[in-house]
Formats: C-alpha cells, sequence, structure tokens
C-alpha cells in the first residue's frame, strides 16, 4: 500500500542509460516525489558500458546500480535485466535521458483497475524543442492520439507479472523492442493503453544532420527487423510502413535526378521547376494534416511535414542495414554524443 491509500503494492522505476552524463542526475532528480509516496519503492539503474560518470552520478543519488554483462549492448538486454532484479507489483521503465513528470505515476495507476490493461503510457515531449531545429521536429513525432494503442515507447507502466508471463523483451533486437513486445501482449488479449497526461521530457540532443540521419536509420533498422520478425503472425506489424518508406525513398531519390536529366536535355529549366513546385505542394498538404500536432504555430508544421518525407531516405538506409546484416550480429546504431 502506498503512503498516499493507492491499491498499488509496490513500484519500481528500472532507468536503463549509457553516457548520459547530467541527464541522467535530471532523471533520477526527478524521482524523488516517488519515494515519498510508496513504501515498497526502488530504482534500478541499468548501465550499459557507459565511458563517462554515469554509475558514479547514479549511485551518488541512490539508485541501486546493475552493469549490462558483456555481450550486444541493447535497451532489451537492459530492461530486462532491470525489471528481473526487482520485486515490485508495477515497474516503471524509463530512458536516463528523460525528466518524470510528477503526475504521471498517479494518473496511469488508475488504469491498472482493468485487469486486462498491462501498459500504460502517456505523452513524451522535449525538454528543449527550440534547441535545434531538429528538436523542433522531433517533438511532433512523440505526440499520439491518447486511448488503446497497439504499442508503447521506452517511457511506460507496466504490470510485473504480464512481463513473467510473456518473457520480457526480446533481447536480439536493437530497436524496436517496445512495439515487438506489446504485440506479444495483444496476442494475449491484453491492452495497451495511451493516457492524456504528461509523461516524460526528452533531452533529444541532436544538434546535426548526422545525428539526425543516423536516429532516422535507427527507425528504419526497427521497421525491418519487427516486421521481418512478425510476418508470419495473424496481425503483422510494421509491414505496410516498410512498403510504403520503399515507395516514397525511391521516389524522393530518383525525382530530382529524373528533373534534372530532363531539364538538360530539353535546356529548359521547367522540369526541375514542376518538381520543386510538387514537392512544396506535397509538403503543405502533409503540413495541413499534421497541423493538429501544433495548433497555431504554422512554421513548426511546415518543418516537420518536410521532415516526414526527408526521413524516408535513412529509413531506408536502415531497413537496407538490417537486411544486408540479418545473419550476423548488429551493431547498436548511437546517435547521442558522450556529455560529461
Amino acid at each position: 500500500m502506498s503512503k498516499q491509500g493507492s491499491p498499488v503494492a509496490s513500484l519500481a522505476v528500472v532507468v536503463i542509460g549509457r553516457n548520459e552524463g547530467a541527464r541522467l542526475t535530471g532523471c533520477l532528480n526527478s524521482l524523488n516525489a516517488l519515494k515519498q509516496a510508496f513504501e515498497g519503492f526502488e530504482v534500478i539503474y541499468v548501465d550499459s558500458n557507459s565511458s563517462d560518470d554515469s554509475i558514479t552520478r547514479a549511485r551518488s543519488d541512490g539508485a541501486r546500480v546493475l552493469v549490462l554483462p558483456p555481450g550486444p549492448t541493447t535497451a532489451a538486454r537492459g530492461r530486462n535485466l532491470g525489471w528481473r532484479a526487482s520485486h515490485a507489483t508495477f515497474v516503471l521503465f524509463l530512458d536516463g535521458d528523460t525528466v518524470l513528470h510528477p503526475s504521471f505515476v498517479a494518473a496511469a495507476l488508475e488504469q491498472f483497475q482493468d485487469p486486462q490493461t498491462a501498459v500504460v503510457w502517456g505523452h513524451r515531449r522535449e525538454l528543449a524543442p527550440r534547441a535545434s531545429v531538429y528538436n523542433r521536429v522531433l517533438d511532433l513525432d512523440w505526440i499520439y492520439a491518447p486511448g488503446v494503442s497497439q504499442f508503447c515507447g521506452g517511457d511506460a507502466l507496466m504490470r510485473r507479472d504480464v512481463l513473467l508471463e510473456i518473457g520480457g523483451y526480446d533481447e536480439t533486437l536493437i530497436a524496436g523492442e517496445e512495439p515487438e513486445m506489446c504485440h506479444r501482449m495483444t496476442s494475449l488479449g491484453y491492452r495497451i493503453m495511451h493516457i492524456d497526461c504528461p509523461m516524460t521530457e526528452h533531452d533529444l540532443a541532436i544538434t546535426s544532420f548526422h545525428q539526425y540521419w543516423k536516429r532516422a536509420m535507427r527507425a528504419g533498422f526497427a521497421y525491418a527487423s519487427v516486421s521481418e520478425r512478425l510476418r508470419g503472425s495473424k496481425s503483422p506489424l510494421w509491414r505496410s510502413e516498410t512498403r510504403r518508406n520503399l515507395v516514397q525513398s525511391i521516389t524522393m531519390l530518383t525525382a530530382p535526378l529524373l528533373a534534372i536529366i530532363l531539364s538538360l536535355v530539353l535546356r529548359s529549366f521547367l522540369p526541375v521547376a514542376v518538381m520543386t513546385f510538387c514537392v512544396l505542394l506535397l509538403i503543405l498538404r502533409t503540413a495541413r494534416r499534421c497541423s493538429w500536432k501544433c495548433p497555431g504555430d504554422q512554421l513548426t508544421a511546415f518543418l516537420y511535414a518536410g521532415h516526414s518525407h526527408l526521413q524516408q531516405i535513412p529509413i531506408l538506409f536502415g531497413q537496407l542495414k538490417f537486411y544486408r546484416e540479418r545473419h550476423g550480429e548488429h551493431q547498436l546504431i548511437e546517435y547521442k554524443e558522450v556529455t560529461r
């Protein structure tokens, strides 16, 4: 029983991180209110072979520290190590670059009155959306309509007994492990709930196109690996997304080249102008469709629309990377820079 009278027996927070530095301190400090609210409460930090002072920071903030054993450095392995070391009724998973909103846990716990609810997640938003144009547009990637969902992200509150039942995260995946696990949960009749409540603020810390490209590549790798894994299931996940990405990315790569060739052959700038005009119309149409994510902010909607099309190219490269390495050992695709 919690100190505030909640029906929760106990709560464990599993934080995973790799070279998060000061971001990890911010994450752990945001858990202080929970320490006062629950009698059965513990914080477990799982470090994925950091080269910075993350372990020292975690211990100084009172977290129980576990170090990922030798092997692939993946979020799935880290989260499994963390929740299996806990004995709580519920497990809150957080990434080390997030800050927990104080109202999320109480709001999420109400959803577990339904025994079929296995996972609850809320809104993740960027901590500094104006720090770079990349943060600005990727902040909107986190926005989903509330209600029953197919999957959650890395931050979520889960029933530990359901984790035990399904065996936790698939440790062979280097990305897309949450949707794959949620797919197994929903296949057993459990429900994934996305609630209209602030959950975490995230420090994406993307300041360069190189980081942006690698992050999109990781998304493509996740699409390919999960869709391939679930190819023969009754409700395959991300099959349509992978096919759509193939068509869109090939179109984006070939259309400019064809327009340039045609302009050279005709000795006219008209083909390039027509292509540019069509691209602009496409972006404006997409901006109008996604304007609900940032009402009143037309510039951000326009930038986000451009991003939604541009990212298809690195997503394709991520898919190709998966198929090229599908029979070997996959390496983690990292886009974060080491902080001190």
